[in-house]
């Protein structure tokens, strides 16, 4: 395909019409070059052979006076446009000088960001190629942890199954031993009741039997005491215990049987369940040895593979070429930039010196109409104005005549810096500002004509690749790396440098295959199953605590005796002197010694037997149903360990590994975003490019250039109108030779002069310059 084919045809439209526009203009000025000497030597010509106003005579005018003014005005708001378009010329000028003085510290901020990014770019990718080292040893640290990570993980998954059945068998085996000391208790408590309640009996039998005997005395025989002797006669029948604890049984049967059973240590028996359980993380980490040996060295394997990455990544091969093009870049701008500056001058002072030529010709005029306008007398004639009046005319023509000697001159170079700024604005400024010219750029075979997209055929030595100027600019401003700018992928495809799919599978096949046997566990073996159905079995649920309990919450006697003897000595009180009164007597002191004596004691002991029967009852209560579920749960508990462990040990596996694997395509998908984004971000050549376009070019350079030519122009074009009028003003200012002269014009008033009646003749007179 031609190159003449780079653009649309609506586009090229565009650009011819433009540069018409910009070939009339220049012609136009070139025109306006060749037509200004020619008329000024015309002029002059003219002006010698008293014609075009050079004959120093003027007419007479009625609206001479008006003319005047008219001129004068039109040539002081011309000026004023032509100042203006001088200070223009000026402050451009000033500002292009001055902006390029500041040429090398852009150039130097630029070049030294760029260098910035060279260096800093293999710095940037051996730490993030090194970073594998942390998550290696993130992984090695959780492989030597196996044990609390992995066998943890299956403890803590059988743990809720486990751990309540064997806390229920430790506190059954603690039970047990209760259970023996409160049987122990009970029946010693009883034993020492039973001797005790008849110990009481027979105290009581004895008050008994002395109080009949002391009855049968004689004085019962006479009233009243007869009276009184029948009724202690009668209260005697209540002098006697209120138990029956002889008849409860022993518990000795009940006692044999616990004793039986804690012959065999249930709690050692549990305590062997607890470490069988808790040696599941030991017995792990003892059988995953050659597991983890072989996960490391395949984790080793991946750290010579990121190792490969760092010499297979062309990425400082493509810098390294950039850091060449820099270094030649900066020799080149320091060779010329003085050479630069030293031409800036020579324009600055070219610049200078027109501006100061258009200023001297404004000054001729400012001072000519200054001096026609104050020297200026209406009552003088032509031939007698004033020294300042013909000052201020011969100023208005000195500036017509420079105006002829160098506006050709200042049109050359505003038609020069018109082509040169108005064509570098509208075919570089503009289309690189709204990124049309990198659109232009990668037209397809336009650079190359073998090549679809150059910078791809330049960059990758592929051209069919879609890499355009646009993009690489586009993406640069965004701050992206410079991998995924250039599309560094289609030559060397980071994805495939670190794909490590064979070393997971190889860590993932390690777990799979890892056989973990921890499936014998035992948490209880027969004997404390045995020992457990003994415990059910031995009959302390089955004892008649109703009748214990009965029996222990009578009193230990019918009557209470203190107010038995307090009513026995009231009823001796009333009988009179004698041995009766005195035997009465003596057995209700007798009475109230057996009461504190063994009355008290053997209720408190009594009290003590009921609560303590009571606790054991509590005890024993549903042991049968209680031992059956603990031996369930056990035997549901033995069943999960011996079907599903298995699965269990699987699930863990997969976590551990799952994690141990997650290290790396963690660490993984981080260095493919790393390089692929923000290593070696190239926002440094956005901003160079725009420096050197936008900035030095445009900014520094063509604004300034156009705004020059703008306001020379405009001061040149002006020029034109400001020439005209200052020759015409000239004539009302300067002194003539010659004036016309009226007859009789002192006797005629100007309003009866009829044409006919007024006659004139040329008065000639001598005039010094």
């Amino acid at each position: 395909m031609s190159s003449s084919m780079w653009c649309s045809p609506m586009l090229f439209q565009k650009v011819v019409h433009y540069e018409i526009g910009i070939i009339i203009c220049a012609a136009l000025g070139l025109l306006f070059v060749i037509l200004m000497p020619v008329a000024g030597v015309c002029f002059g010509l003219c002006r010698c052979c008293n014609k075009c106003g050079g004959e120093m005579h003027q007419r007479q005018k009625r609206n001479g006076a008006f003319l005047r003014k008219c001129y004068a005005v039109s040539l002081l708001v011309t000026c004023v446009f032509v100042s203006i378009g001088t200070i223009y010329g000026f402050l451009a000028n000033d500002h292009l000088r001055t902006q390029l003085l500041q040429t090398r510290q852009l150039a130097d901020s630029n070049l030294r960001d760029l260098r910035t990014l060279l260096n800093e770019t293999p710095s940037q990718i051996s730490y993030v190629l090194d970073q594998y080292t942390t998550a290696k040893e993130k992984a090695f640290s959780d492989l030597d942890n196996i044990k609390s990570l992995l066998g943890g993980g299956i403890h803590e998954q059988l743990r809720p199954k486990v751990i309540p059945v064997l806390d229920d068998i430790k506190a059954m085996a603690a039970a047990i031993k209760e259970t023996r000391d409160a049987l122990l208790h009970v029946n010693k408590t009883l034993g020492e009741l039973k001797n005790s309640t008849a110990r009481l009996s027979t105290s009581l039998h004895d008050v008994k039997t002395n109080l009949e005997q002391s009855l049968s005395d004689p004085t019962c025989s006479a009233q009243p005491e007869m009276a009184t002797c029948s009724d202690v006669r009668r209260s005697l029948s209540q002098l006697d215990d209120n138990t029956n604890l002889g008849q409860l049984p022993s518990l000795d049967k009940q006692i044999d049987n616990i004793t039986n059973v804690l012959q065999t240590d249930l709690s050692s028996l549990v305590q062997e369940g607890y470490k069988s359980f808790n040696d599941i993380p030991e017995r792990v980490q003892n059988q995953t040895v050659d597991m983890v040996s072989d996960i490391k060295s395949t984790l080793n394997s991946i750290g010579s593979l990121i190792e490969n990455v760092k010499v297979r990544i062309s990425i400082w091969d493509k810098l390294t070429g950039f850091s060449d093009h820099i270094d030649h870049i900066e020799t080149y701008i320091h060779h010329r930039l003085p050479t630069l500056e030293e031409y800036n001058a020579y324009r600055w002072l070219g610049g200078l010196v027109a501006c100061c030529v258009l200023t001297l010709i404004v000054i001729f005029y400012y001072l000519g109409l200054l001096c026609g306008w104050c020297g200026y007398d209406r009552n003088a004639t032509p031939t007698r104005r004033g020294c300042v009046s013909n000052t201020g005319g011969i100023f208005l023509m000195v500036g017509v005549g420079i105006t002829f000697l160098f506006c050709w001159i200042l049109m050359i170079i505003v038609v020069l810096s018109f082509v040169v700024g108005g064509n570098v604005e509208k075919l570089v400024c503009e289309p690189y500002q709204n990124k049309r010219l990198f659109q232009i750029l990668d037209t397809p075979y336009l650079i190359n004509e073998k090549w679809k997209y150059y910078l791809s055929g330049m960059v990758l030595n592929k051209p069919d690749v879609n890499l355009t100027f646009e993009q690489v600019y586009s993406d640069c401003q965004d701050n992206k790396g410079i991998y995924t700018t250039l599309k560094l992928g289609n030559i060397h495809n980071i994805s495939e440098y670190l794909n490590a799919q064979d070393f997971i599978k190889n860590i993932s096949g390690n777990f799979e295959n890892t056989e973990v046997h921890i499936d014998n566990i035992v948490l209880l073996g027969a004997a404390g199953k045995k020992n457990l159905q003994d415990f059910g079995s031995s009959g302390v649920d089955r004892i008649d605590y109703g009748a214990y309990l009965a029996e222990t919450a009578k009193t230990p006697t019918k009557v209470h005796l203190l107010t038995f003897a307090d009513g026995l000595e009231e009823k001796a009180n009333k009988l009179p002197q004698g041995s009766l009164k005195r035997s009465l007597a003596s057995n209700a002191q007798k009475i109230r010694m057996i009461y504190h004596g063994q009355v008290m004691p053997l209720g408190s002991s009594m009290t003590t037997l009921h609560q303590s029967v009571q606790d054991l009852q509590h005890k024993s209560s549903g042991l049968g149903a209680k031992v059956h579920d603990i031996i369930s749960s056990l035997d549901s508990a033995q069943n999960f360990i011996a079907n599903s462990i298995s699965s269990v040990i699987v699930q863990e596996s997969k976590t551990y590994g799952n994690m141990i694997i997650g290290y790396f395509q963690h660490y993984l998908q981080w260095v493919k975003v790393s390089i692929m984004e923000e290593i070696a971000a190239c926002k440094p050549v956005a901003t160079a490019l725009d420096s050197a376009v936008n900035v030095f070019l445009c900014g520094y350079i063509i604004d300034p250039m156009n705004l020059f030519w703008f306001g020379i122009g405009k001061a040149t074009i002006f020029l034109l109108p400001a020439l005209i009028f200052a020759v015409k003003l000239a004539k009302y200012y300067r002194r003539m030779d010659s004036e016309d002269v009226y007859e009789d014009v002192e006797t005629i008033p100007m309003k009866n002069m009829q044409k006919g009646n007024i006659s004139f003749h040329r008065h000639q007179t001598t005039q010094n310059l």
